[in-house]
């Protein structure tokens, strides 16, 4: 990829957006009013979802050849008597997709931007290093955390098909907690005010899982893991952390992976 300069950024919060900005430094920062991100600036581009296609034409103005999306994006809360005609001849279409779950809104975003012209890439073609090849990166796996990351690879697997959740923990088998809206954290924070679940598995750790959704389009939301992350999964008292090779994002990789060891805990990448 190049440096950017026919690239725009649709940054949203939390740290990806800084790592597109910096493997892409002269791309084009947008943002979403009501999601500001980490990295806007004066020069930032800020748009409505109320206006998208004035925005969209901005873009195509400015050269735009490729769009990126980083970051968290909250669903907006849209002011009817804000639309502009030609955006309101999408608004059916996002409604519809809307009512269909978090998958189909990507994929109605994509298309939507596909339809004026832009190639719509993923966070990782852009900046590759953020996934990780098949393989333990640090500490080691049991035998007992592999059978458990087995477990549940295929709960995740089960949640993403009905467009619930990419991550769930899994002690002895048995599947203690899964991730829904509230998110990751929350999952593991759940856990973590729950140890008692445990006393009946003779303290078995357990191990967390983290994977796309069968299917989903890997340009938008795909799952990453974070420093904060690991905190929250050794405050949990697991074992390790297991996340599909190729299909999660480690933000920030050698912080990642010192935390990791600081915690005794160990990452594996596994192959799809």
């Amino acid at each position: 990829m190049s440096g950017g300069a026919d690239i725009a950024l649709i940054a949203g919060q939390g740290a990806l957006p800084g790592l597109i900005a910096r493997a892409a430094p002269r791309a084009l920062v947008c943002e979403m009013e009501g999601t500001p991100s980490e990295i806007g600036t004066p020069d930032t581009l800020r748009f409505r979802i109320e206006r998208l296609v004035p925005f969209l034409d901005t873009l195509a103005d400015r050269g735009i050849k490729q769009v990126v999306f980083a970051g968290a994006l909250q669903r907006p809360c849209v002011d009817m008597e804000m639309i502009d005609p030609r955006s309101a001849q999408l608004v059916p279409r996002l409604a519809m997709a809307m009512q269909a779950g978090d998958d189909a809104t990507l994929r109605a975003v994509i298309e939507i931007f596909e339809d004026w012209d832009f190639e719509v890439v993923g966070a990782h073609e852009i900046a590759p290093d953020l996934v990780c090849a098949p393989g333990v990166i640090c500490g080691t796996p049991s035998d007992r955390d592999r059978t458990d990351a087995e477990r549940a690879a295929a709960i995740v697997a089960d949640l993403g098909r009905a467009d619930i959740g990419q991550g769930a923990v899994v002690a002895g088998g048995l599947c203690l907690a899964v991730e829904t809206l509230p998110g990751t954290d929350a999952m593991l924070d759940f856990v973590r005010l729950h140890k008692g679940l445990r006393d009946d598995l003779n303290a078995v750790p357990g191990v967390f899982f983290k994977a796309p959704k069968p299917g989903q389009d890997r340009r938008a939301d795909l799952p990453a893991i974070g420093v904060q992350t690991v905190q929250h999964a050794a405050a949990a008292g697991l074992s390790g952390i297991a996340f599909e090779a190729g299909g999660v994002m480690l933000l920030d990789r050698e912080a990642v992976i010192a935390a990791a060891r600081a915690a005794d805990l160990f990452l594996w990448a596994c192959a799809p």
